[in-house]
Order: C-alpha cells, then sequence, then structure tokens
C-alpha cells in the first residue's frame, strides 16, 4: 500500500517507474507504474520537474531530465571510466569494425556504460544502460567470473534466465565456464542472447588489481573467429587497465632475498674504510 512506504521510496518509484521501453510517460502512466495514488504522484512529478530530474513536454508528458545526467556523469564507474576507455575502445573498433561493448557489474546484471556500433556488425539488444543477467553475456561471464566466490555460487544458486535454446542454466556447466575464463583470461558467450551473435570479452582492473569492468567485441555467429579476436580484446582491456593505474609488473617483481644482497666488504682493523660501489651493475 501507498500509505506503507517512505518518502524516499515513493520519490525512487517515480523515478524507476522510466526504463528504455518506456522513455516518456503521462502522469496516470507514472501514477499506475509507480504504484502511487495519482494525487500522490502528481505531487512528486511536480517536485522532481522543478528541482529538473523530470522534464514535460509540450503534449504533457514526462521524460528524464538532464539535471539527473549531470548527477550521473559523477559516477566513477559511469562517465568517468568511459571516458578515460574511450580511445581503445574506438582502436578495438577501427581493428574489428564490429560492435564494441563496456559494462560494468551492478548485483547480478551488467550495465553497458558505452556501446560503438559497427557498421556491418550483427544486431544485438545492447544500448547505454541496458541491463541484462551476467550469465548471459560475455562481458558479464568476464566480470562473474572474477567476482569472488560468494558472488559466484549465489549467483549460480538462483534461477538463470534462458533467452535461446543455448542460454546456458546449468549451474554446474556455468561453474566450469567461468573457470575457463580465469584460466584463459577471456569469456566467449556464443548464441546466449540472440542465435545469431557471439561476443569475446576481457576483464579491466583498476589500480588495486580488481576487476572494474569488461571490454567486448560482438560479431556474428556464423563468421565468429575467436582465435582472431581475443588479441585484440585482451590488448584493450590491457589499455583501460593501464590508463586506470594499474601496473601488474610492480606485483609481480619479487623483492631480492635477503641471502642475495651482498654483504660489504670487511673493514681490517685501521684500514680505510671499503668503498661502496652506487652505480648500475
Amino acid at each position: 500500500m501507498t500509505g506503507a512506504r517512505s518518502a524516499p521510496d515513493r520519490l525512487l518509484a517515480v523515478l524507476a517507474a522510466f526504463d528504455h521501453e518506456h522513455p516518456a510517460l503521462s502522469l496516470t502512466d507514472i501514477s499506475r507504474r509507480a504504484g502511487l495514488t495519482l494525487t500522490t504522484a502528481h505531487r512528486l512529478v511536480g517536485a522532481l520537474a522543478e528541482w529538473g530530474a523530470l522534464e514535460r513536454d509540450a503534449s504533457g508528458v514526462y521524460h528524464i531530465g538532464l539535471r539527473l545526467w549531470e548527477v550521473a556523469a559523477l559516477a566513477p564507474r559511469g562517465l568517468a571510466l568511459r571516458q578515460v576507455a574511450l580511445p581503445y575502445l574506438e582502436d578495438l573498433y577501427e581493428a574489428t569494425h564490429e560492435n564494441v561493448q563496456l559494462a560494468v557489474r551492478d548485483g547480478a546484471e551488467v550495465v553497458y556504460i558505452e556501446w560503438l556500433s559497427g557498421h556491418s556488425s550483427v544486431g544485438v539488444h545492447i544500448r547505454v544502460g541496458a541491463r541484462w543477467p551476467l550469465h548471459a553475456t560475455g562481458v558479464g561471464l568476464a566480470l562473474l567470473a572474477h567476482g569472488g566466490p560468494e558472488l559466484q555460487e549465489r549467483y549460480c544458486a538462483g534461477p538463470l534466465a534462458s533467452f535461446t535454446p543455448y542460454t546456458v542454466t546449468d549451474p554446474a556447466r556455468l561453474r566450469r565456464e567461468l573457470a575457463e575464463v580465469r584460466r584463459t583470461g577471456v569469456a566467449v558467450s556464443s548464441r546466449q542472447v540472440t542465435v545469431d551473435a557471439l561476443s569475446v570479452a576481457a576483464a579491466v582492473r583498476g589500480p588495486d588489481g580488481d576487476v572494474v569492468a569488461a571490454v567486448s567485441v560482438v560479431v556474428p555467429e556464423s563468421h565468429s573467429q575467436v582465435p582472431a579476436l581475443t588479441p585484440a580484446v585482451r590488448l584493450a582491456a590491457r589499455g583501460i587497465s593501464r590508463a586506470l593505474g594499474w601496473r601488474p609488473e610492480d606485483r609481480q617483481r619479487p623483492s631480492p632475498p635477503a641471502s642475495a644482497v651482498p654483504a660489504p666488504p670487511a673493514r681490517e682493523p685501521g684500514g680505510p674504510e671499503p668503498a661502496v660501489v652506487t652505480g648500475r651493475r
């Protein structure tokens, strides 16, 4: 019931009424989709419109306002990450001329924050801001594979939605695929969302080495060339990671053992101080 919901819940319900399938709504539509009385919806919509979160066009229909875009641009996993990644995404596009995508994980879903469409590429059900279950996409598999054992077990224990006859819905098979992603460093999703598409994805790491995003190329399944695409996708992911501050060589360089550090020559009683070599060897 409306009365049992807090004011923030009702306000968020108004915003949640909008999605990619419903980008423009009348006040009546908002009231119905948000589960609010028309009076409550009118009051909340008015407040949001005054602040700039909603905009009303000449026909009286409401749209998401630019003020929300300004706020969303501050998200470190949104526009800021996209700006860092864009040069590498463009390079990947130039190398393949296929769909190129950048995505982050939000709970059990992948959220696309950038998408470059190829000239002759396969059609995909993707746009900036779109969400899909992690197990059904290449970027989602890359993110899930590096999300930690607890996340993976919790995800595999839940229902795995099916979109085509080829979508992986068996938890045991999904676990094997995630292990393969960690072993090879790339995720391959074939005919999981549409029967004509295949994607190759790789994880993007932040400064501390944690996976913060994933990049992918989506190609027609009948023309799939995974071995040829894998190096390009890996290179793009590594380039974005380094631009974000990831330095794997610093983490992999071992400290020399104490026994490998030569001791200074002994000084004879009354003799001069031994020379110290400071230059490179």
